[in-house]
């Protein structure tokens, strides 16, 4: 990896408002796109398994960011990927990623009730239809992406598949997954910690900014470069989860807080204490591991930064 490269200070970031007040735009309009484009292609509710369609759309259109689409939109767009196509993986990643949270959330895992606000899943509907339509959102991903419309190269839909399994599999999504459970009886170091969210939030990440050069069929030096961003951008998006669950509200998270705390996960806020995180979070916004990166990438990670710490009171001199 090459030697990090400062981006910017942040009072020359603050002398240069613009974009973060385009990006809260850009990411809304984002949104909205992918919802339309995943109102296509999942399936309606028909047929005796109705129920099923129901809970998948339950959960899918249950509002959000839309984070991960975004990325892939994104990184797309730096290579001049048509709309349609990106759109198709940024639906892909949605569906899959709403399969993880409503899994997640069931009572043999973090057994939650509450998701962006309202009940969860297996709460509105009953935990076997959550599990079923958690079931059919991981593997309508994969279709979504097999699919000719996603790209004409059947190589790139079948790297597509690949790498998102990957992302999601053993070594991945479900890997940490994993770690983290058994974290409670087994507690984690820093390296272990970092590892375990590399894997359980940040391989999915990766996947999201690769996307785009998989789709542009660009070279190996941009995959590469993108895929060290986005492993940079996933470790602080985990710190700042933790951060919102360690000193969040209920309101502002839309979701149970200080749950981490109560069954002992492994975080880096509780190895190294909710002042320790956020100067972990803040050396990752700051600092760009990879040379001549697109400055959009830069400016999107530490907005993220800002507008997420701000939620936990962070003084404003420090990073504004």
């Amino acid at each position: 990896m090459s030697r990090p490269v400062i981006l910017s200070s942040p009072d020359s970031i603050a002398e240069r408002p613009q974009p973060f007040f385009d990006l809260r735009m850009k990411m809304h309009v984002a949104a909205r796109q992918v919802e339309d484009m995943l109102e296509q292609v999942l399936p309606k509710p028909a047929g005796l398994h109705k129920r099923v369609h129901e809970a998948m759309r339950y959960a899918i259109f249950a509002g959000g960011k839309r984070l991960r689409p975004f990325l892939v939109l994104s990184c797309a767009n730096l290579f001049g990927v048509e709309s349609p196509r990106s759109l198709r993986v940024a639906a892909a990643i949605e569906a899959l990623h709403t399969y993880s949270l409503i899994h997640d959330d069931l009572p043999c895992m973090d057994d939650d009730d509450l998701r962006r606000g309202r009940p969860t899943t297996h709460v509105a509907f009953d935990e076997a239809t959550a599990v079923l339509a958690g079931d059919a959102l991981l593997t309508i991903a994969f279709e979504i992406l097999s699919e000719p419309a996603t790209h004409p190269s059947a190589d790139v839909r079948c790297r597509l598949v690949a790498e998102l399994a990957k992302a999601a599999g053993s070594a991945g999504m479900v890997g940490g997954q994993m770690i983290d459970m058994e974290a409670v009886e087994h507690p984690l170091g820093y390296q272990e910690t970092v590892a375990l969210q590399r894997m359980k939030t940040g391989a999915l990440f990766e996947f999201c900014c690769e996307a785009g050069p998989i789709l542009a069929q660009a070279s190996q030096n941009d995959y590469e470069r993108l895929r060290n961003y986005a492993r940079d951008f996933g470790l602080l998006f985990q710190i700042t989860d933790d951060l919102l669950d360690a000193v969040g509200t209920v309101e502002s998270a839309g979701k149970a807080v200080a749950k981490d705390r109560e069954q002992g996960k492994a975080t880096l806020v509780s190895i190294l204490g909710v002042e320790g995180a956020r100067q972990e979070a803040a050396t990752l916004a700051r600092w760009n591991p990879m040379a001549r990166m697109p400055r959009i990438c830069g400016i999107f990670l530490y907005s993220f930064l800002i507008a997420t710490l701000r939620t936990f009171d962070w003084p404003k001199k420090r990073i504004s």
